[in-house]
């Protein structure tokens, strides 16, 4: 902040007042109730949040004050703002994850040319993980690992997705109760996964997002499994995804597709290095699918930590160098008009190249699931 001229900062993002507190599972803007961590460059650092939550925060908030609101009492949040805010002359705000109705409130407060943009200091601090968060990546990736092992084990022929999605939120879950009960003191962190599972089958392969439904899979239809929601271990997140295809492969074109998706993550990990250049990752990723005359369906990959997108981006304009201590989701991916495939896993960069944190095999005869007819 001194670096940055920043007098006091205001933290609205979910993740980062975690980051910065230690606090979590208080009821968010979904229910109209702002959380605000106020950071001045000298005094005391303040959490204001809902009453309802407060005894949860006097728990895990890791700061100096805690102040308590309440529905239509006072001026509820707004009470203590103004005088966290008098007489400071360069107010940082996280302007894209600060509620409309508290940005809103702060301008009726301050000069709109007082206020800065911290976004980018928080994203500098969070890219590089300290050996705390390098654990829990790590047990994070044996929760991921478990959940497609155990995906790939519900995927049969005449069996409908949603109980695929049963099967991996089950083995993550008690993967992550054990891992909590043998490393980490938080009685209160929940080990359950709560996120829709990202899957698609036959007919349905080509929606990247499609959730598991009532479809009923089938011999020789290919499913996708993606973990980058589900992957979420003491709030750490990962991404994680394969292709599979059960008995065998009925369209046999989709076969060099897939190939082409390997190799355009092989081609980026052979890049992934410390001193490499984000967007050049992406760049050797590209190279590869539209050589084999596709276009790249997204970026290569993204940073990971507490929140599901974090710096650097894996894309094009990303000029970050990167580093030691970053955890990066690295993906290939090709799509067309009948058929897409999908291989992702997480890596913690190291001092000499990388460590993976997510496993599953990849090759082609290992993706074909024997399944009974």
């Amino acid at each position: 902040m001194q670096e940055n001229n920043i007098d006091v900062a205001l933290i609205t993002d979910d993740d980062s007042v975690y980051y910065f507190t230690g606090y979590y599972d208080y009821l968010h803007m979904e229910f109209g109730r702002p959380t605000i961590l106020i950071i001045p460059l000298e005094g005391e650092s303040l959490l204001i949040t809902p009453s309802i939550d407060y005894n949860t925060a006097l728990d895990n908030a890791d700061t100096d004050r805690i102040v308590p609101w309440n529905d239509g009492m006072g001026a509820e949040w707004r009470e203590h703002l103004p005088v966290a805010l008098q007489g400071k002359n360069n107010i940082a705000i996280e302007p894209h994850h600060m509620p409309p109705v508290v940005r809103e409130y702060i301008t009726t407060l301050v000069n709109e040319k007082s206020l800065t943009d911290i976004t980018p200091v928080i994203a500098g601090l969070r890219m590089i993980k300290s050996g705390e968060e390098l654990q829990l990546a790590r047990h994070a990736g044996e929760v991921a690992t478990v959940m497609m092992q155990a995906g790939r084990d519900a995927i049969s022929n005449g069996v409908p997705e949603y109980e695929v999605a049963l099967a991996t939120s089950a083995a993550g879950t008690r993967k992550s109760s054990q891992l909590l009960n043998d490393h980490y003191k938080d009685s209160v962190m929940s080990p359950n996964t709560h996120f829709l599972q990202i899957m698609a089958s036959g007919e349905q392969i080509t929606r990247t997002h499609h959730r598991a439904s009532n479809r009923i899979m089938r011999i020789g239809e290919p499913v996708f499994l993606c973990f980058c929601g589900m992957t979420n271990f003491h709030r750490f997140k990962l991404g994680f995804d394969r292709t599979f295809w059960i008995g065998e492969m009925a369209d046999k074109t989709q076969e060099s597709v897939y190939q082409v998706a390997v190799d355009s993550q092989s081609a980026a990990l052979k890049a992934l290095k410390p001193g490499a250049i984000a967007e050049d990752i992406h760049a050797e990723y590209a190279e590869v699918i539209q050589s084999a005359g596709y276009d790249y369906p997204f970026r290569c990959g993204r940073g990971t930590g507490f929140s599901f997108l974090e710096k650097p981006q894996l894309v094009v304009g990303d000029k970050t160098v990167l580093k030691p201590g970053m955890v990066l989701a690295v993906d290939g991916s090709v799509n067309t008009e009948t058929f897409r495939a999908q291989v992702g896993d997480s890596f913690i960069l190291t001092e000499d190249g990388y460590e993976p944190l997510t496993h599953h095999p990849k090759s082609i005869e290992e993706v074909i699931i024997q399944s009974s007819i």
